[in-house]
């Protein structure tokens, strides 16, 4: 069953177009990262957030890389990492046209 994880952290950059440049490398690895099926990049500038919302294959593959990926953060630099994963409900997430397709 897919498993749906949300990752958001306090940003080091000031807006969207520096964090495209400095996450670029960063955002070609991921598809790469074991059950990864795809991932939505978040960022809000009045708050300094920045993540995302990642869909994986097993909650074993979520926990791998959130763990992996907060230690990664980390030695950026990145602050204040929180991450989630969220079984979803798919009924009435197909209701509403969700890319749910593993």
């Amino acid at each position: 069953m897919p498993k749906l994880l949300q990752v958001d952290f306090t940003l080091p950059v000031s807006n969207n177009a520096d964090m495209q440049e400095k996450m670029r490398e960063l955002a070609n690895s991921i598809n790469a990262e074991p059950g990864v099926i795809w991932k939505i990049w978040t960022f809000n500038a009045e708050q300094s957030l920045g993540g995302g919302v990642y869909l994986f294959d097993t909650h074993s593959n979520a926990q791998q890389y959130l763990d992996m990926h907060s230690s990664r953060l980390t030695q950026m630099g990145i602050t204040n990492i929180r991450g989630v994963i969220f079984d979803i409900n798919e009924p009435l997430s197909n209701i509403n046209h969700a890319p749910l397709t593993v």
